[in-house]
C-alpha cells in the first residue's frame, strides 16, 4: 500500500496558484492510523499541527490513466488528518531537504470511516471540518482545490503504478492547528462524523 499526499492544493490568503503541477509526496505505510486508535505525539519533532484532508481510496490497478477515466479508479472517500512537524518542515524547506521526517512519521496519516463514492453526488463539492475538543479549528471545501481528485489521480499515475488499497490525501487548507496531549479530534465529511480519536 502506498500513501500519496498533496501540498499547497488550497488557496493561501493573498496568493494564487503556487505551482503549475501538483506537489506530491508520500508517507510510509506505518503512518496510517485508523479505527479511532490514539495518536501518540512524538517528543522529538517539536510542534505538530493537524490538517484536514479529503482522502480517496484507490481501487484498481492503473498506470498513465487519462483524466477522463480517473473516476473509475477510486471507490470511497473519507475525512483524514495529515499531521505535520511544522517547525522541522520549515527548517527542511529552507535547507532543500526531503520532507519524510516531517510528514511521514508513525501515525501521521489518520483516516476515518469510508463513504462509498456511489453515495456522493460530487466529490468536488464536499465540505470537511476538523474539531479539537469540540471547537472547529479548520474547514475545507473540495471545490476550492486547485487540482481536483480526477486530475490528481491521473497525474500521480504517470509516475507511480496505482494499486488497489493505495490512499490519496488530496491536501489541507493552509490554516493548520497545533495539537497537544489529551486533545480529542473529530473529523466530519459534510455533516457526517467519520472520525474521532485522542492525542496521547
Amino acid at each position: 500500500m502506498k500513501i500519496f499526499a498533496v501540498a499547497d492544493n488550497y488557496p493561501i490568503k493573498g496568493k494564487g496558484l503556487l505551482h503549475s503541477h501538483p506537489v506530491v509526496f508520500t508517507k510510509a505505510d506505518s503512518a496510517l492510523l485508523k479505527g479511532g486508535r490514539p495518536f501518540f505525539l512524538p517528543d522529538e519533532l517539536g510542534r505538530v499541527d493537524c490538517g484536514v484532508s479529503l482522502v480517496v481510496r484507490l481501487c484498481r490497478l492503473g498506470k498513465s490513466i487519462p483524466e477522463r477515466f480517473a473516476h473509475r479508479y477510486y471507490d470511497a472517500v473519507t475525512c483524514g488528518v495529515d499531521f505535520t512537524a511544522v517547525e522541522l518542515l520549515e527548517k527542511y524547506k529552507q535547507q532543500g531537504l526531503p520532507w519524510e521526517l516531517c510528514k511521514g512519521f508513525d501515525g501521521a496519516a489518520v483516516i476515518g470511516e469510508w463513504i462509498p463514492v456511489a453515495q456522493i453526488e460530487n466529490v468536488g463539492d464536499l465540505h470537511l471540518h476538523l474539531d479539537i475538543n469540540g471547537q472547529t479549528v479548520q474547514q475545507a471545501h473540495t471545490a476550492q482545490m486547485f487540482h481536483h481528485v480526477d486530475s490528481l489521480v491521473a497525474y500521480i499515475s504517470r509516475y507511480f503504478t496505482i494499486r488497489t488499497g493505495d490512499l490519496l490525501f488530496t491536501g489541507s487548507p493552509c490554516e493548520t492547528a497545533p495539537v497537544a496531549i489529551n486533545d480529542h479530534i473529530d473529523g466530519y465529511l459534510n455533516d457526517n462524523k467519520v472520525m474521532g480519536f485522542n492525542v496521547k
